[in-house]
């Protein structure tokens, strides 16, 4: 189930399920994280996604649309 992951505030990266709201982000390393999150994108090439550019990802990845 999705909805229980976290994900980070600061990157929209979305985490392991084995991570903690007190662990770091597994991306960029922010404590910042939240459940509180919409939309799921999987990045694969980020050079060639508009997606990508427009949400600044460097790095493929599970990514969340909208954080609060």
């Amino acid at each position: 189930m999705m909805a229980d992951r976290l994900v980070c505030r600061e990157c929209h990266r979305v985490q392991d399920s084995d991570i903690s709201e007190e662990d770091a982000c597994q991306a960029c390393g922010s404590t910042s994280l939240t459940e509180d999150w919409a939309g799921y994108v999987v990045i694969a090439h980020p050079e060639k996604s508009e997606i990508a550019s427009e949400m600044e990802v460097t790095e493929p990845g599970r990514y969340a649309l909208k954080v609060r």
